[in-house]
């Protein structure tokens, strides 16, 4: 994307890529806190659970099942109690004082800790743990509020994706740390220990390089009643439907995260036959697949919210979570391997394909999500909603559990399991896009876009990312309303001539994304004055409407004169102007031009590159059709 956008908050120059975002003070200490905070995690909790599942006698004589299922639950209690609050702290103060005070908890909860394991305390480290999820629970709204405050609206989604495949690695690390060293002969304990408490020591150094992230809430009165709190934030939520319902997408995702995860241990003693190193690849492969997915959001969305890839994210998650169930029942080994002797193994190589992608779909899922929430929800109350989201996330991972010993019980396999949940994937995603059916019409967009074109925006920072504004773009085909869907940050409502709004089949899409229908005057008069009322009511409501001045696809590719139309909008709603221009549909399979269609599809050829440029935007009082005319066809150029 080409652009001269605004500068960061902090005044650092935008990222190229995400990737160059960790070599910026806004992003870089922020991301490495919260990745040594996930290791650190993961080293601690594998630590424990691994000397509870293989050295149990030596510490309690408690059942170590009934520990191992314990423990995660301790983890997960504190994210259900104290959410509410940790969300309204995180409103209230500043971020990174606030990051700074959580390390140090993180730093006396593994001092604790390492009294526990030289003492071989062990209710001390069950305290640990529901500490570290307490820790946990009081970074999650500081992690995702902070980053809309220090990254452009560009860049948000390649710095959620980093972060998302920085958490990830960090659980796989952890893991495979924290089962390492614990049982390392006779110095064990001491590593693990000393591992623990430097890992906190660093991550509370970097949090020093933090920049300050000032309260959007300073004046807030902290409600200390969780119970009442986790009310008022779900009512706020549920007034924003699109972003309730995305809250439910991503703790859907959790629940199938956490389905699936907590069955692999089994799944590979039991079904592949393998030993530990087995169980350690399916969760190595998988957690590379979510931050290969977390990572490609960001070039498949180019550089904006895109959340037509939450759909197609939920597409991989069900077809490979089904297929997962199929190659397992293709896989015959029935003697004990390791790891080398399972990816020998026949069948192998599709299973660990099936969990890459399930991964790699699952990120392409979740980022897009995570971003909408951060963008669409009232800044003053995003770490609440944050919050919000944590105890859901907490309540879907328990349910999850549940269903998955109730199945069990009844006798289903773990690879039935599999197959269940990915179909219980395609309903809920039915169910939530049926709801929010923006998903769906961006995901179209999004799908015939990238499927005939390549698509590259300039200047579109240029775009209001709030409050209203007229758009107004010059007509080449039949798909120009898609292509300037697919390249906006933000929902635009477009007005469309009538007879093509009544087109069967077509006529749903239209509905669907909100089109503003509109007729002559001369023949419908009533359709006329609706389509005024409707204008002027989404302007007042804050939205993005977009035009097409002409009023009629042009037939030689050249551009014809504007009509009134844009005055009387503007007459009753005097809001910003946008000028528009599409550039390279022309002579293309959509277009007017002369040939059938199968010779205008072959001229242009396949991936063809189109252009979607933005100019600056004009008062309402300068906008009229000749000056937009001549702004359009600047921009336009030589290039139809």
């Amino acid at each position: 994307m080409t652009r001269s956008a605004p500068a960061s908050p902090t005044g650092e120059s935008p990222a190229p890529n995400q990737f160059a975002l960790l070599s910026q003070r806004r992003f870089g200490p922020f991301f490495w806190t919260q990745f040594l905070g996930a290791l650190n995690d993961n080293v601690f909790k594998t630590a424990l659970l691994t000397i509870l599942t293989f050295d149990a006698l030596s510490w309690t004589t408690l059942d170590s099942g009934f520990l191992t299922n314990l423990i995660p639950g301790l983890f997960i209690l504190p994210f259900v109690l104290f959410s509410a609050t940790a969300g309204q702290l995180a409103d209230k103060f500043e971020k990174s004082r606030l990051t700074r005070y959580i390390k140090l908890l993180e730093i006396a909860i593994m001092a604790l800790a390492a009294y526990g394991w030289m003492g071989h305390h062990l209710w001390l480290l069950v305290a640990a743990v529901a500490g570290m999820g307490l820790h946990s629970t009081l970074f999650g709204p500081v992690k995702y509020a902070y980053l809309p405050q220090q990254l452009t609206r560009e860049e948000l989604v390649g710095g959620n994706g980093v972060i998302e495949m920085g958490t990830f690695v960090g659980i796989l690390l952890g893991e495979i740390l924290g089962a390492v060293l614990v049982v390392y002969p006779v110095w064990g304990l001491q590593m693990v220990v000393v591992s623990t408490i430097a890992l906190a020591l660093l991550g509370w150094l970097v949090s020093l390089r933090i920049p300050l992230s000032p309260a959007p809430a300073p004046t807030l009165r902290i409600n200390w009643n969780p119970l009442t709190e986790t009310m008022r934030n779900f009512r706020f939520s549920r007034s924003n439907r699109v972003v309730f319902l995305a809250l439910l997408g991503n703790s859907w995702f959790w629940f199938y995260g956490a389905t699936m995860l907590a069955q692999f241990p089994v799944y590979a003693k039991t079904y592949l036959h393998g030993d530990y190193s087995v169980f350690v690849l399916l969760l190595a492969v998988f957690s590379i697949g979510i931050g290969a997915g977390s990572l490609l959001c960001e070039r498949l969305s180019g550089g904006k919210v895109e959340i037509g890839l939450v759909p197609f994210g939920a597409i991989g998650l069900s077809v490979f979570g089904i297929d997962l169930y199929f190659s397992s029942m293709a896989y015959v080994n029935r003697e004990t391997v390791g790891l080398l002797g399972f990816v020998v193994q026949h069948g192998s190589w599709r299973i660990l394909a099936d969990c890459l992608l399930i991964g790699l779909f699952g990120g392409l899922y979740i980022v897009p999500l995570f971003a909408l929430i951060q963008t669409r929800c009232d800044p003053a109350h995003l770490s609440r909603t944050i919050a919000g989201v944590n105890i859901m996330n907490s309540l879907f991972m328990v349910a999850s559990a549940l269903l998955a010993m109730l199945l069990l019980r009844a006798g289903y396999t773990i690879p039935q399991i599999f197959l269940i949940t990915a179909l219980l994937n395609v309903v809920v995603a039915i169910y939530i896009f049926s709801l929010a059916q923006e998903f769906l019409i961006r995901f179209l967009a999004w799908l015939l876009i990238h499927t005939f074109y390549r698509v590259r925006t300039v200047d579109g920072w240029r775009i209001p990312h709030s409050g209203a504004a007229l758009l107004v773009c010059n007509h080449v085909s039949y798909i120009d309303a898609l292509v300037i869907m697919a390249t906006s940050p933000r929902p635009i409502r477009f007005v469309m001539d009538h007879r093509i709004f009544k087109i069967p089949l077509l006529s749903w899409v239209f509905r669907t994304a909100r089109t503003i229908p509109i007729a002559p005057r001369s023949e419908d008069p009533w359709v006329t004055e609706k389509a005024y009322i409707d204008i002027a009511q989404a302007l007042h409501e804050g939205e993005l409407v977009c035009i097409f001045p002409e009023g009629k696809l042009t037939l030689d590719g050249e551009m014809n004169g504007f009509k009134g139309g844009v005055a009387k909008i503007l007459a009753r709603s005097p809001v910003p102007v946008v000028p528009l221009a599409l550039r390279g549909l022309w002579g293309g399979m959509w277009s007017r031009h002369r040939g059938n269609f199968l010779e205008r599809g072959f001229r242009r050829g396949p991936f063809s590159q189109l252009e979607l440029a933005v100019g600056a935007p004009l008062a309402a009082a300068d906008a009229t059709p000749e000056s937009l005319h001549a702004q359009v066809l600047a921009l336009r150029g030589d290039r139809r």
